[in-house]
């Protein structure tokens, strides 16, 4: 890829998203309501492998299953920036202003 993003910003990640849609047509199918009800299936497919474990155990995920979680993740960050393109939102700006609402919501504890 030419561009003079950093391979790993979500805006070329954005880019090669929207190459791979374009390529296969899939941009009728690529509506923000039908991108959000992916994304939330993907999410619930993202709790699965922690269904039914203890605190500790869903911190020390053995190899396979922490893969497993890893490409699941993977498939939630794709469905939102997929999103964000089609709504022109920019995620990680809009990250960024959350991030700042929440900090003026909840102040830090006292030491």
């Amino acid at each position: 890829m030419t561009d003079a993003a950093p391979p790993d910003s979500l805006a070329r990640l954005a880019a090669r998203l929207q190459a791979f849609a374009d390529a296969r047509d899939w941009g009728r199918f690529h509506s923000p309501k039908n991108l959000a009800s992916a994304l939330v299936v993907e999410a619930g497919e993202l709790l699965e492998p922690f269904q039914w474990l203890t605190e500790q155990q869903s911190r020390d995920l053995p190899g396979d299953a922490r893969d497993a979680v890893a490409l699941e993740m993977a498939d939630v960050l794709l469905y939102l920036v997929q999103l964000g393109n089609q709504l022109g939102v920019d995620v990680v700006e809009a990250a960024h202003r959350k991030v700042e609402i929440n900090e003026g919501r909840f102040p830090p504890l006292a030491k």
